[in-house]
């Protein structure tokens, strides 16, 4: 059994995340023994969304989830590591907050652990941390990825240094898995 009581991890969402990405990740990781600390810009719960396979679109979750804490309160030096659920709205909202992305941008500096799916890596386009780093995404912003200086990978998981990054939901298992070896080490 994988034991994280040790690991203190920051997970970033706003209303719009994938219901699968949050949630799936941060069970496994809670229940691998982590501390899992769920941060968004506003108090109060947030709600996700659902991905539709049928019609290509997303679905407002019947769900929400109420944060632990703002993000404006994070300190990211009492973090190991860091998971950016995607969604489409989720990222697009978090990429506009400052402070959410000063965050990333610690994290990739302290060369610590961070994981992001789907839409997620918007948010490591606009930290500006993927220049000549190997990276996958959602097919839709992969030319975003491209353009911000990755190498594009059509992979379940692509794990390059401190960066994980995996495409979609059904990738959940493998994105997780990564995300726990990197704690492991």
């Amino acid at each position: 059994m994988t034991n994280l009581k040790d690991r203190n991890i920051l997970v970033l969402a706003t209303d719009g995340f994938e219901d699968a990405e949050l949630y799936s990740p941060r069970q496994s990781l809670l229940d691998a023994g982590a501390r899992v600390v769920l941060a968004s810009p506003k108090g109060g719960p947030i709600r996700g969304c659902v991905y539709n396979a049928e019609t290509g679109n997303s679905d407002e979750s019947s769900e929400t989830i109420t944060p632990d804490r703002l993000i404006a309160d994070i300190d990211a030096a009492d973090f190991d590591a860091l998971v950016l659920p995607g969604g489409v709205v989720n990222p697009d909202k978090l990429r506009m907050d400052e402070k959410a992305i000063a965050l990333v941008k610690e994290f990739a500096a302290a060369g610590k652990p961070i994981a992001s799916i789907c839409h997620g890596p918007w948010l490591l386009v606009e930290a500006d941390v993927l220049r000549g780093r190997r990276a996958t995404a959602w097919y839709s912003i992969r030319t975003d990825l491209k353009n911000a200086g990755s190498t594009v990978v059509d992979a379940e998981v692509v794990v390059d240094g401190n960066l994980i990054t995996s495409r979609m939901p059904s990738d959940i298992p493998t994105f997780t898995k990564a995300i726990v070896g990197s704690l492991q080490g």
